[in-house]
């Protein structure tokens, strides 16, 4: 049974017409998953590859899909009913099929790897545009371009193609008739075929080729860069630490600030950099490196509690390496931190309450924390001492008056001691007088 492609349109004579959706449930528990069995007629009644829509479902049902072309089975994980898969391929259709101006479905799509963008075109209305690439499928479209597929609309290229061949064989089998005589003198034909064999011409100057190597290195850049966070966390954390390496050895460090920040962003990383950037950037003079190295971590650090917690458990390595000279100077390398507004008093505060062996034994977090505990007893007494001096001003707040005069050019502010009780007068005598 066929329906419309957009079903919006309740015309029963529409002219654009798509197969329903057959979906087989196969499998049991953990491997159950739904096969959708003409996914290949429905993709070609859209004018789009079926790998498409399959993913498209993955990625609004949150599931894993599968392609197996040779075989035409496309399946996505998980048990999900045929209506429900129809009514998710709607909003496929709506979002990467219908023309915006339209709404027909006589759309393709363009995609350029290079700029990260896919464009629109309509052959119907001749409307051009470009999609709104922050659909998760937009990923997978750039990384898959789409191949010139006949959809039955009538597509131009595709017949030039045929006619093409068609005009070929004619003239391969030879004929006696005057028709065949004909073909043999076209004129068009010479000048398509001169078109083509323009079309094949390439340039071989260093310039062509420079811009050819160009373009080649972009793509192939692109590709990695989407392809990078695909891969688990180990190995994005592995490829941040290869390039602040790098970096380092290379001496453009000091002023790599804002690329290190956004490598660490790209690879969805950032909560984990300083745990990184301690173990490259700091050793047993690490004092020093904190001053050099502040804006460096302070990209990461700043308003940022998971970020600092991370900055303390790299710390804790750094001990770890160093221990003789660094154990005894704990203390005043937290309040360096502390200084440069690298952990906040509530990330310490709950770092010091509970000894953790994430990243050390516990007895040297002990040992460690047993070395903070002053330091830790300070930060506390001072913020008392700050919330006592705050009550402090804001009696002497109460005690502001703010004092008016017409012939004084300016406000005058006065603070205004309460008045004291006065004593009370002694009793008089009148007999002693």
């Amino acid at each position: 049974m066929s329906v419309n492609v957009n079903r919006s349109v309740l015309d029963q004579f529409y002219r654009y017409k798509m197969p329903r959706l057959i979906a087989k449930v196969e499998g049991k528990g953990n491997g159950i998953k739904t096969v959708i069995v003409n996914m290949v007629d429905v993709a070609k009644a859209l004018n789009r590859p079926p790998t498409y829509p399959t993913k498209f479902f993955g990625c609004e049902l949150g599931a894993q899909t599968q392609f197996d072309a040779k075989n035409d089975r496309f399946i996505v994980n998980g048990s999900h009913e045929a209506n429900k898969l129809q009514d998710m391929l709607d909003g496929f259709i709506r979002k990467f099929v219908l023309c915006p101006e339209c709404d027909n479905p006589e759309t393709d799509l363009h995609v350029n790897p290079k700029k990260q963008t896919i464009g629109n075109s309509c052959k119907a209305c001749g409307y051009r545009g470009m999609l709104d690439t922050r659909h998760k499928l937009c990923t997978f479209i750039l990384k898959n371009p789409p191949a010139i597929v006949d959809c039955g609309y009538g597509s131009a290229s595709v017949k030039k193609e045929k006619d093409k061949k068609n005009r070929k064989k004619d003239k391969e089998n030879g004929s006696g008739s005057g028709e065949a005589g004909d073909d043999d003198i076209d004129a068009p034909d010479a000048v398509d075929g001169d078109d083509d064999d323009e079309d094949w011409v390439e340039e071989t100057t260093e310039e062509a080729q420079r811009r050819r190597m160009e373009e080649i290195s972009d793509h192939a850049k692109v590709l990695t860069l989407s392809e990078d966070l695909e891969k688990p966390l180990e190995e994005r954390v592995n490829l941040f630490y290869n390039f602040v390496k790098h970096k380092k050895e290379s001496g453009t460090l000091d002023a790599a600030d804002k690329d290190i920040l956004a490598e660490a962003e790209r690879l969805d990383v950032k909560a984990m950099g300083p745990l990184i950037l301690s173990e490259l950037l700091f050793d047993e003079n690490i004092r020093d490196q904190i001053k050099k190295y502040t804006r460096h971590f302070l990209r990461f650090c700043h308003n940022n509690k998971k970020a600092q917690k991370y900055l303390l458990g790299g710390f804790e390595c750094l001990v770890k390496l160093h221990q003789t000279q660094l154990l005894p100077r704990v203390p005043i390398i937290l309040k360096d931190l502390y200084d440069a507004d690298l952990l906040e008093e509530d990330v310490i505060f709950a770092w010091a309450e509970k000894v953790s062996k994430k990243y050390i034994s516990k007895e040297l977090a002990k040992e460690i924390q047993a070395k903070a505990a002053p330091f830790v007893k300070w930060l506390k007494e001072a913020e008392e001492e700050s919330g006592g001096s705050e009550e402090e001003e804001d009696e002497e707040d109460d005690n502001v008056e703010v004092v008016y005069s017409s012939s004084a050019r300016e406000l005058k502010v006065e603070i205004v001691k309460p008045d004291k009780p006065e004593k009370e007068e002694e009793d008089i005598d009148i007999d002693a007088i």
